[in-house]
């Protein structure tokens, strides 16, 4: 009796000093580390960081970390697991390990889900020299001329190469890889003619969709796009169960006491909430989402599951 009793002692002595830690919290100044500055997920973190600011009365400093994304994920696996240092980013974390023998980190390991917090559909886009109209036109298109197709993408595993990847592969076509250093000179590559089509984000693809020089055919998402009303989705025409989103998301160190998960969460998604929050995202071509942490790590597993499954059977590496 006197072991049982010692030990609700102590669970009740630890519940404790997580209710008063959760009080208490933030008492200092937050980090996010978040991508390089000037870009997106730099855009992202900005907003988020200062409407956040704002409820939680700290500062949120946005920490940018160019280059690879281990200069990212290492800087806040080896923070103190105290709430004080979060990650805003995106599949870029999951989709690396998948490409490399040997990974510095796995992503479900080393991160506690703290919110999923905007994603953004693609756009399946072709130069309008391009005869296709519609995605089975363009399947048709493309089997009909075999390597004749050429599309532009990214480097190695980026976000593009993987979703135009998941298209070939899907719909069983030979496109032609034509790989640029990054998102802008490969859908430039696309408006010049240089290659015939592109998985595009809808932020970088919209003002070239609307002046008609490009064509765009079909959104990657599961469901229908506000951000590109009209336009149907790759998978209701004639690729079911495709779907490829921009996904970003708020994770902490792994080790973060429940507490404090659930009072980032519960004011970040307050944040995302936030008609003039999302409003300002709406109009870069973003949709805020503000899951629970159960809902954005499913999120994670089911994205690593398509992602390394694709990435094996197409053999895709790093570059």
């Amino acid at each position: 009796m006197r072991a049982i009793a010692l030990l609700y002692l102590t669970a009740m002595a630890g519940a404790g000093l997580a209710h008063a830690q959760t009080q208490e919290f933030p008492r200092k100044p937050l980090r996010m580390v978040a991508a390089e500055a000037g870009g997106g997920g730099d855009f992202a973190a900005r907003l988020i960081a200062a409407a956040l600011s704002e409820n939680i009365g700290q500062q949120v400093i946005v920490d940018n970390r160019g280059g690879p994304i281990i200069n990212a994920t290492q800087a806040v696996i080896k923070a103190t697991p105290d709430g004080y240092t979060l990650l805003l980013h995106g599949g870029t974390v999951w989709t690396f390990p998948l490409l490399r023998n040997q990974a510095p980190y796995d992503a479900v390991r080393d991160f506690a889900p703290v919110t999923w917090a905007i994603k953004s559909t693609g756009v399946l886009v072709v130069h309008p020299s391009v005869t296709a109209n519609s995605v089975r036109d363009l399947i048709a298109m493309a089997k009909t001329s075999a390597g004749q197709l050429n599309y532009a993408s990214g480097p190695s595993g980026s976000e593009n190469h993987l979703w135009c990847e998941l298209f070939r592969n899907m719909a069983g076509i030979n496109l032609v890889r034509i790989p640029y250093k990054g998102a802008g000179p490969a859908i430039n590559a696309l408006l010049g003619g240089q290659v015939q089509l592109m998985v595009a984000t809808s932020g970088s693809s919209a003002p070239h969709i609307k002046s008609g020089k490009l064509k765009a055919l079909a959104v990657t998402s599961a469901q229908p796009s506000a951000l590109l009303p009209g336009l149907p989705t790759i998978a209701s025409s004639g690729l079911a169960g495709y779907e490829a989103e921009t996904i970003i998301g708020l994770l902490a160190p792994a080790g973060t006491p429940r507490s404090l998960i659930d009072r980032l969460n519960q004011e970040s998604v307050r944040v995302l909430r936030n008609a003039g929050v999302k409003e300002k995202f709406l109009a870069a071509g973003v949709e805020t989402v503000g899951s629970s942490p159960e809902v954005f790590s499913g999120k994670i597993k089911s994205e690593i599951a398509k992602w390394e499954k694709l990435i094996k059977e197409s053999g895709i590496q790093e570059d």
